[in-house]
């Protein structure tokens, strides 16, 4: 494998978030530093009978953002991935280059991931059909249900003419999704990428179907419960992760692009590995082979030592098994340079954004290593004593000088994905 020096280096030079805890990057970042979590009771009409009754819904509602006409034109998950990919693509700058006409669309790319795509749509336009007949179903209902709607709606904004691709692999996608855009651009296909992730699957569908199986907490659904207090990683009254939705975007660059137009950075994209359990659909392997396997290749890719990984934005969901699962991962991969490791879950604030969890993450795992400090991770009143980590549950400073973090997701379908971004 070519060296870090060698080959063609990938930055990140915007960031864009819709979030339960903020309507964009500023806001949720304040949020995540400040420990506010966005999980909340949902609306009675909502929920009706459902026995998991809290969630964590973007905290502003993307139709505030777009315009009206567009907006009802859009699924709810491309309406978040339409907030966060403009917000970003104004960060990068290169908007003002796209309207210049000095960015060659052909270049340009798009990466978006979802976990399920547009159900809200899907379901909705069913009840309409059962209710009042197939006339009633809209003629614009499979552009918006579509798994590469909101790509397709982002290429569209940005001009992209290169690969416009939509990984799909659950709970993994929104970083699936960076590592697709890295190897777009190292190889020469696209000089920038639109990369990120997506979901809005806040319904009493997905929710009953997530209940069902055991996987959704319900504690804080209880009659005078808080629940705000209910994502609690590692903590060991843990018992199941919240449904959130929002989006996170990246617009990454090769460096010599970034250069060349002046560009602000804020942090390299090393390398990532992608690897499968082949274990269970819904379970972990509980050794993390699979996840110990990605997060070696990652570190491989990225020609980088270990020691130099000092913050970890771990996958974390809030579930008895998975966190278990991924503290044995970073021990096996990180060795005896754990110690220095400041490991945080920010789930334990926005909840489980399931497609949309490893971009969001990635924004934040970047804005880490940008200002040096590790949001961190609330609820933790009793930690796991099978989970040895140093873990943040205060804002922690990280060091100066070069260092490097790593963002983990995992997903149903025993789908491993962890990517490596680096201080510049």
């Amino acid at each position: 494998m070519a060296s870090r020096s060698d080959r063609t280096r990938v930055v990140v030079t915007g960031l864009g978030v819709t979030s339960p805890v903020g309507g964009d990057v500023a806001d949720t970042w304040e949020a995540l530093l400040a420990g506010r979590s966005g999980v909340r009771r949902l609306d009675d009409e909502l929920v009706g009978e459902l026995p998991v009754k809290i969630g964590a819904p973007a905290l502003v509602d993307p139709t505030e953002v777009l315009e009206r006409v567009k907006a009802r034109r859009l699924d709810r998950s491309s309406q978040l991935a339409m907030v966060a990919a403009m917000e970003a693509w104004r960060d990068s700058g290169l908007q003002a280059a796209q309207e210049s006409d000095d960015l060659d669309g052909d270049r340009v790319g798009v990466a978006m991931a979802t976990g399920i795509g547009g159900v809200t749509t899907l379901l909705s336009n069913y009840d309409a059909l059962l209710e009042k007949g197939p006339r009633r179903v809209s003629p614009l209902a499979v552009p918006m249900l579509m798994a590469n709607g909101p790509a397709a709606n982002i290429s569209l904004y940005v001009g992209a003419r290169a690969a416009v691709i939509t990984p799909v692999s659950a709970c993994a996608s929104g970083n699936e999704a960076i590592a697709h855009a890295v190897d777009q651009i190292r190889l020469g296909r696209a000089d920038v990428v639109v990369a990120g992730g997506t979901e809005a699957a806040i319904h009493p569908l997905p929710m009953a179907a997530f209940g069902n199986m055991m996987a959704l907490s319900k504690t804080g659904s209880e009659d005078g419960a808080d629940p705000t207090a209910t994502s609690r990683p590692w903590d060991t009254a843990r018992d199941g992760f919240v449904l959130g939705e929002g989006a996170g975007c990246l617009v990454l660059e090769s460096e010599e692009h970034a250069r060349a137009r002046g560009a602000r950075i804020y942090a390299e994209v090393c390398g990532a590995g992608v690897t499968a359990d082949s274990h269970d659909i819904a379970q972990p392997d509980p050794g993390g082979r699979g996840g110990t396997r990605a997060i070696q290749r990652a570190l491989l890719e990225s020609d980088i030592d270990p020691s130099a990984i000092k913050h970890v934005n771990a996958h974390a969901t809030s579930t008895p098994l998975g966190d278990i699962a991924e503290g044995l991962m970073l021990h096996a991969t990180l060795g005896s340079s754990i110690g220095d490791v400041v490991v945080t879950s920010t789930k334990s604030m926005t909840g489980h954004l399931l497609g949309g969890a490893g971009a969001l993450e990635a924004v934040a795992t970047v804005l880490a290593l940008h200002h040096r400090v590790s949001p961190p991770t609330i609820n933790l009143d009793d930690q796991d004593p099978k989970v040895e980590l140093d873990i943040a549950t205060k804002v922690r400073d990280l060091p100066q000088g070069d260092i490097a973090a790593l963002n983990n997701s995992f997903g149903f379908g025993g789908a491993n994905v962890a990517v490596v971004f680096a201080s510049v």
